[in-house]
């Protein structure tokens, strides 16, 4: 169980490092009007996507490995159910990020670097509550 928990940890630390800086990225992207850098930009946001992808998928994976382990105490502690209607939102997050992404490598996008920079402070806020919530275990 504990291998369990170190895997989920990691991967979730993995995964929301690339959702604070996935964002950030396109921060500096509306922010640019250099087309070069514009179009670098645009590839790194790609690339990032993609690498941080799977981390989500694994740490969504091993959350659900410990639930299995111990499904009679984790499907009735109310605190689990919250944590996950918070992960869900974040796998949602994490889609409208792949959504702005291929909007930028498309050329399509014309959001403003304020957009963005308020849309970079949402896993924050999703980040302190879950970690809050798995940690002491309100319900």
């Amino acid at each position: 169980m504990l291998w369990l928990k170190a895997f989920h940890i990691i991967f979730v630390v993995c995964w929301f490092a690339g959702l604070f800086y996935l964002p950030r990225i396109l921060v500096y992207f509306a922010a640019s009007e250099d087309p070069a850098t514009r179009a670098q930009l645009a590839v790194m946001a790609r690339r990032l996507y993609r690498f941080v992808t799977p981390f989500m998928v694994l740490a969504i994976a091993f959350g659900l490995a410990m639930i299995a382990q111990n499904h009679a105490y984790y499907l009735h502690a109310g605190w689990l159910w919250v944590k996950l209607v918070g992960v869900a939102f974040l796998v949602g997050y994490h889609i409208q990020c792949g959504r702005y992404v291929r909007a930028v490598n498309e050329d399509t996008d014309s959001r403003s670097h304020v957009f963005y920079r308020f849309f970079n402070e949402v896993p924050v806020l999703f980040l302190f509550g879950i970690v809050l919530l798995a940690v002491l275990k309100p319900f």
